[in-house]
């Protein structure tokens, strides 16, 4: 039987992560008074409850971040590249983008906060991206 790397269980979880995060601005237009005829047109973002503006923000988050990641994870598996700091830097970015997502739709994770995971994470796109130029080495 073949071992499944955490790096690609992790990558697996984010990407559930990324395809559910839509539910909470769904649920937000669905529940919006305001919003009457909520699937007959797109929703003007800007007429929306400010959790609900958040959460659609943190679904884009996600995936101006999730998908280069993910793209450099499955070039270190293609490559056979998977470290010690792949193992922990994917931890770290699921656990950042959960962090990020939650703290944002909540209205919790304001100035600084949230600028501050959001790098942290570029920083594990950075520490992948290494690690695909490592394995070519």
């Amino acid at each position: 039987m073949m071992e499944f790397p955490t790096e690609l269980g992790i990558l697996t979880c984010l990407m559930i992560l990324a395809a559910s995060l839509w539910i909470p601005y769904v649920v937000g237009i669905s529940s919006d008074p305001s919003e009457e005829e909520a699937f007959a047109r797109p929703a003007t973002i800007s007429n929306l409850r400010p959790w609900v503006q958040r959460a659609h923000r943190a679904h884009l988050n996600l995936l101006e971040q999730g998908i280069p990641f993910a793209i450099l994870v499955l070039l270190v598996d293609r490559m056979d590249g998977f470290t010690a700091l792949t193992y922990w830097t994917s931890i770290a970015f699921f656990w950042l983008r959960v962090a990020h997502a939650l703290g944002m739709i909540a209205g919790v994770a304001g100035m600084p906060i949230r600028p501050i995971i959001f790098t942290a994470g570029w920083l594990c796109c950075m520490i992948m991206a290494y690690a695909v130029f490592a394995a070519g080495l």
